[in-house]
């Protein structure tokens, strides 16, 4: 099962979005939202709940695929996040997102018994390669007790 697929099965509001995961690394994650009537704006762009969700989940794929590995002994949590609409988003809109911190840094303060936090910087853009939106998550790995 791949990255997106376990998110589609495990995330319920990734499944209600429809979102489409293209790409699924630990050097990134790329994400797209369907053009869909049901959840666009007051102007018939993607509503800014649903590009936060898509970026969102775009973060939460690259943590997965980073550091799946650790889900033994650590649980990936969201700490804050920051949202940025630049352009007017209309159509499809793609979310893509990188690790702002070495995962094997993040996995080296895991080993000495510390709680990391890194960001995830994600760019949401539309099909003409305009960056309508600039998000950062910054995430966690919660020990196990």
């Amino acid at each position: 099962m791949t990255v997106g697929e376990m998110l589609a099965a495990t995330v319920p509001m990734a499944r209600t979005l429809n979102l489409e995961f293209l790409e699924t690394t630990a050097e990134r994650a790329v994400v797209r939202l369907p053009d869909q009537a049901d959840y666009h704006n007051h102007v018939g762009g993607p509503h800014a709940g649903a590009m936060f969700t898509l970026a969102e989940s775009a973060s939460g794929a690259i943590v997965l695929a980073a550091f799946g590995d650790q889900l033994n002994r650590a649980v990936p949590l969201a700490v804050n996040a920051e949202i940025g609409y630049k352009k007017l988003a209309m159509g499809v809109v793609t979310a893509t997102a990188t690790l702002g911190r070495p995962a094997a840094e993040v996995v080296a303060e895991l080993d000495a018994g510390q709680r990391p936090e890194f960001p995830v910087h994600i760019a949401i853009t539309r099909e003409d390669g305009a960056v309508t939106g600039e998000m950062s998550v910054t995430w966690t790995l919660r020990p196990n007790s």
